[in-house]
């Protein structure tokens, strides 16, 4: 066949390419471009230039309803961060987003009728507007000039962004502000809202309605100052600027371009800088400002201190005295404190004290309060000026912004480990006085001291022989005591540091209360700091304790063999006299149930790190029962019993009630039932028979607590369920499981696993011992290595309790250990 193309042919050839060309070149120019010819339809979206960001519609968790947003685009969990139409949901997929004619972006619904408008923000009419999706996340409305007459960036939602300005504008009363979701699953505007201010040092604040919630203390320049560690962690490019007076901005810039970061105020009032972590594909909160209960705003009153380190936290500066005691004592801080002594120049001339000025109390590392007046003068001045007024009743000076002042009541204060100001206290002479004659007593001390040390040498020489001789003695008790043979073989005790009690008694200042981590029925756990720098957690046997020295011992026979990454370490023990201790490694975030059902430190366990939490667990479980040189069945296996460490890997601990195995037993019986009501399963709670099958009972409910974010026994006076068991096995006959996911974890990414995680753990609390798997084929079918799962059977505790129980259980959250309790 011939082909022959005509001159008139090949122009018509070339017009057609060319019209091709103006066509694909205006589609690629418009991928991250909305225009009145180009909508952007529910089953379409357009992404910035970068890839970074994505704007379409979305549904949140547990709905349907459907939304415009932005969110970032090229990493596996939707993050939303700017909503368009979050008062106004379309109820189905019908919308679509345009410019309108007159220059607007506009929400449309099924039948064209505005949900959501940038008119409001919009100066006037503009024709051939575009809205542009740039790389910073920031969705720019631009006319055909060029400039920008409307921008997401201006009317944010719950996020901050790199290069985002919160500001405000005195003279127009404009203000940007970051405003919370009301909950995780609907967008609309919460109670919860953040916003500079500048009073006239600036400050940020998180309100809950008109009431403050959070405070981040004044900025200096470089930091605020009443963010602890600021400096080191969490500057990143952070500025504040005051274009006039009271009227200014602040944003920040991440130094790292490759690190995704953003700040986000959720639906509690939490402030959090969210970090992407590549190799984990999961956000990791790098800062949060529930950080410690001391981060809610004035939460010790007028003139109270807050200190997370203490016990309790909130306590009356030095010179004030609860205005309620009452109430203070039972824990409601909010009244504050009073003054003691009137100060000086309140007092009349007939008091005859009129000739003692007042002084000023130096509190360091201190959050100061809010309010602070600025004054120009110099820091040797700072005082003077505060003196010489009496409505002044504290001062500070800090690099960067000079001198503050207080006048009237001082509120929001925080006691910081480092970091921080100095802040001076107005005080009354009398008050001062033990502090002034403080260089007296030193002075003498030291006099003293110079006769006294030859006199301490000889007694500590002394006391030195004698502990020589008592280390022996307890190193001989301990060689010679052992398990009860009828609950373990025959087993050697291992050499293990020995700790003195002196040793152990400075490292936790004398066992102080502010030193406590928590009380079980073992007794009291102290944080310690060992001469070295070493921290390290000390467990006292408290005298009044049903477990005495057999648990004691059980204890370092058991762990003092194991070594596993999942189980907490023991690091040495201490006998003398009646004290008996157990010294552990430090675990600096606690017990697993201090997040799991903390409702401030739920929000940072999202699904990947109690995924990760609950497979730890799993594989210390496996070592107990099949890895280990000895076979140890724990017996009470719980939320408070598993210790997370700096990156929540857990550690599982408390082996004072578990039992070993010798090779050829798989079950044993016992007179004295140990455990936590909740989590023993039903063979060893009524007949006293346990196994590794009573572990993975107990693993069970512990699954189950982790996907639902709530206690086993917080259902015990339910009138629909004795139990979360019984509540999860209600909702799975009902078809209806989803509802006992934890909202705060659900995610269409995780569904599947997450229901495979419910059923598994269904299969774990099954009422009889041999229907329920074992620990390694509870890890293989939570790796999806076992394809199909059998149908669970009813659990274990699932009945509703009769009138009688449920009045008797009213005050009662059952979540005691018990001890000695004689089985059948």
């Amino acid at each position: 066949m011939e082909l022959i193309i005509c001159k008139g042919t090949t122009h018509d050839l070339r017009a057609l390419i060319l019209i091709c060309c103006c066509f694909c070149l205006k589609f690629i120019t418009a991928i991250n471009t909305i225009t009145p010819s180009q909508p952007v339809t529910d089953a379409q979206s357009i992404t910035s230039s970068n890839k970074a960001f994505r704007l379409g519609f979305f549904s949140p968790e547990n709905t349907t309803n459907r939304y415009v947003g932005i969110w970032y685009n090229n990493i596996p969990e939707r993050t939303v961060v700017w909503v368009a139409n979050r008062n106004r949901p379309l109820v189905d997929s019908s919308g679509t987003i345009t410019v309108s004619e007159d220059g607007n972006l506009l929400v449309l619904d099924g039948q064209k009728e505005i949900v959501w408008s940038s008119k409001s923000n919009v100066p006037s009419s503009v024709a051939n507007s575009s809205a542009q999706l740039l790389d910073s996340g920031n969705l720019a409305l631009e006319d055909n000039s060029g400039r920008t007459i409307w921008e997401s960036f201006q009317n944010p939602t719950d996020s901050f962004l790199p290069k985002m300005k919160l500001s405000v504008d005195v003279s127009t009363g404009k203000r940007i502000s970051l405003k919370s979701w009301k909950t995780p699953s609907d967008p609309s505007i919460g109670s919860f809202y953040m916003e500079l201010q500048f009073l006239p040092i600036s400050d940020v604040y998180v309100w809950n309605g008109n009431r403050p919630w959070w405070r981040s203390g004044p900025w200096s320049g470089q930091i605020f100052i009443g963010i602890q560690h600021m400096y080191n962690v969490y500057r990143n490019g952070f500025q504040v600027v005051e274009e006039e007076e009271g009227s200014g901005y602040t944003l920040f810039t991440n130094a790292d371009q490759s690190l995704l970061t953003y700040f986000f105020l959720n639906h509690n009032g939490i402030l959090m800088q969210k970090d992407w972590i590549e190799d984990r594909e999961e956000w990791v909160v790098s800062w949060s400002s529930a950080e410690t209960e001391c981060g809610v705003y004035g939460k010790c009153g007028q003139f109270g201190s807050c200190n997370s380190k203490d016990s309790p936290v909130c306590s009356c500066l030095k010179g004030f005295e609860p205005k309620h005691v009452e109430e203070w004592n039972g824990g409601n801080f909010t009244g504050g404190c009073v003054r003691r002594t009137p100060l000086q120049c309140e007092r009349n001339g007939s008091s005859g004290q009129e000739n003692k000025k007042d002084g000023f109390l130096k509190l360091t590392t201190m959050k100061v309060p809010e309010l602070a007046q600025w004054s120009v003068v110099k820091e040797d001045e700072c005082q003077n000026q505060c003196l010489k007024n009496c409505s002044c009743l504290a001062y500070a000076f800090y690099s960067g912004i000079g001198c503050m002042l207080w006048n009237g009541s001082l509120i929001d204060i925080q006691k910081f480990s480092s970091d921080g100001a100095d802040l001076y206290v107005r005080m009354a002479d009398s008050e001062l006085d033990k502090s002034r004659n403080l260089n007296a007593v030193i002075a003498i001390s030291v006099i003293l001291g110079s006769i006294m040390i030859a006199v301490c040498a000889y007694f500590w020489w002394m006391w030195m022989v004698k502990h020589r001789g008592m280390n022996k003695k307890n190193w001989f008790k301990i060689e010679k005591l052992s398990l009860s043979p009828k609950t373990s073989p025959e087993v050697t005790f291992e050499e293990l540091p020995l700790f003195n009690l002196t040793t152990l008694a400075i490292a936790t200042n004398n066992f102080h209360a502010a030193n406590k981590l928590g009380q079980g029925g073992f007794g009291p756990v102290y944080k310690g700091i060992l001469a070295d720098g070493q921290e390290i957690a000390v467990k006292r046997l408290s005298r009044s304790s049903g477990q005495g020295l057999e648990q004691f011992m059980n204890e370092v026979v058991v762990i003092s063999k194991l070594q596993h990454r999942n189980l907490v370490r023991l690091l040495g023990c201490c006998i003398e006299g009646e004290e008996k201790l157990l010294v552990y490694e430090y675990m600096p975030n606690k017990s697993l149930d201090a997040f799991l059902f903390d409702p401030h430190k739920q929000e940072l366990l999202d699904w990947r790190k109690r995924l990760k939490i609950i497979e730890g667990i799993g594989r210390g479980l496996l070592y107990l029962h099949r890895d280990s040189r000895l076979r140890i069945i724990h017996r009470d296996l719980k939320a408070s019993n598993i210790l997370l460490d700096q990156e929540l890997n857990p550690k599982i601990s408390d082996f004072g009630m578990a039992r070993i195995f010798a090779g050829n037993e798989d079950q044993a019986n016992t007179r004295r039932v140990v455990g936590t009501y909740g989590y023993m399963a039903p063979e060893y709670a009524m007949e006293g028979r346990f196994s590794e099958k009573s572990d993975v009972f107990s693993f069970g409910v512990l699954l189950l607590e982790m996907v639902s974010g709530r206690r086993n026994t917080s259902f015990y006076c339910d009138e629909r369920s004795l139990s979360l068991l019984g509540h999860a096995w209600k909702l799975w006959n009902e078809g209806n499981i989803l509802a006992l996911i934890d909202p705060r974890i659900s995610c269409e990414n995780f569904q599947t696993e997450i229901l495979r995680w419910i059923h598994v753990g269904l299969l774990c609390v099954q009422e009889f011992a041999t229907d329920r798997p074992t620990v390694y084929d509870v890890l293989s079918m939570l790796s999806c290595e076992t394809a199909n799962l059998a149908r669970p059977k009813q659990p274990a505790f699932t009945q509703r309790p009769d009138s009688s129980e449920a009045q008797s259980c009213q005050g009662s959250n059952n979540r005691y250990s018990i001890t000695a309790v004689e089985g059948r």
